[in-house]
């Protein structure tokens, strides 16, 4: 039976990019517009919070502690103890209405983030692959907002969606060079309630993905069939990422941003962290950095 549980009621204003650490048994999450870094570690129930001055698209994690974040305006490493970053490059710095978005380490170890228009009207957006040198390549286009970054099991399929037309895509993805190729749609949401926001790949192989204004979990199967949905209390889901000690629960964040009053008291925890229990296991993700990413602070 599935279980869907509130275990962080933060009402956060964009919750996003939730990263499951299995050295610390904790798990990682962002709120771009209330411009906060996030850990909840379930053991304890403890809920820690960084503030930040820059609105955090999405995070990964670096083995000697601190984090790779994608900021609005580019890639930084972070240092959460020292509360210090450092500029790896920055990202589309002539069209500040562009900001980074969703974000994940594929099975490499490389970090994926994505732009987008932050007014979600212009396809001003691009997907960027940082790599373990810390070179920076392009790798598309023309996006009004980026989202659904997920790899498949194997890591030789890269899933990316763009909320703004309800499309999902599937790369063949050159495991050994980073190179994306032979977009194809993998899935299109146009007849659906709901447009497609963030995703995570389970063991199964079948991509989970968070249908904002959906108030639902897709799980799409390999081949880009609907095998099912899961309803849930709040209507902007926002990224799944499966975490526990066996991978066996998937952690949701949401948001509240733009609800109404009366949207809210129907949702009362909208903005909040939720394990959903009862459902398939996920995949050991790489979520730490290529080794040349490690020294950043010295």
């Amino acid at each position: 039976m599935v279980e869907i549980e509130c275990v962080v009621d933060c009402k956060n204003v964009l919750g996003e990019g939730p990263v499951w650490c299995p050295d610390e048994k904790s798990l990682y999450w962002v709120d771009i517009k209330g411009k906060s870094i996030n850990r909840f570690t379930p053991a304890s129930g403890s809920v820690e919070t960084w503030p930040v001055d820059e609105e955090p698209g999405s995070l990964a994690l670096r083995r000697n502690g601190g984090l790779m974040v994608a900021f609005y305006g580019g890639f930084r490493a972070y240092d959460l103890d020292r509360d210090t970053s450092e500029t790896i490059h920055e990202i589309e710095a002539d069209t500040p209405q562009s900001r980074l978005n969703d974000g994940r380490c594929d099975r490499q170890g490389r970090f994926w983030a994505g732009t987008m228009d932050d007014l979600m009207v212009e396809p001003l957006g691009g997907l960027y692959r940082l790599d373990a040198d810390l070179s920076v390549h392009k790798a598309e286009s023309n996006i009004i907002c980026s989202n659904s970054l997920a790899f498949s099991p194997d890591g030789a399929t890269l899933y990316y969606a763009d909320l703004g037309i309800d499309t999902i895509w599937a790369y063949d993805l050159d495991t050994a060079t980073g190179a994306i190729t032979n977009r194809r749609v993998f899935a299109s949401t146009k007849d659906m309630q709901g447009k497609p926001d963030g995703s995570a790949v389970d063991s199964e192989g079948y991509l989970w993905n968070a249908m904002w204004d959906g108030w639902c979990l897709a799980r799409w199967a390999p081949d880009g069939t609907l095998d099912r949905t899961i309803e849930l209390p709040v209507q902007r889901p926002t990224c799944p990422m499966f975490g526990g000690d066996d991978l066996d629960t998937i952690y949701l964040t949401c948001a509240s941003i733009f609800l109404s009053d009366d949207d809210l008291a129907k949702q009362p925890q909208a903005g909040g962290v939720f394990a959903i229990t009862g459902v398939c296991g996920g995949l050991p993700t790489r979520v730490h950095l290529a080794h040349l990413l490690l020294d950043l602070f010295g």
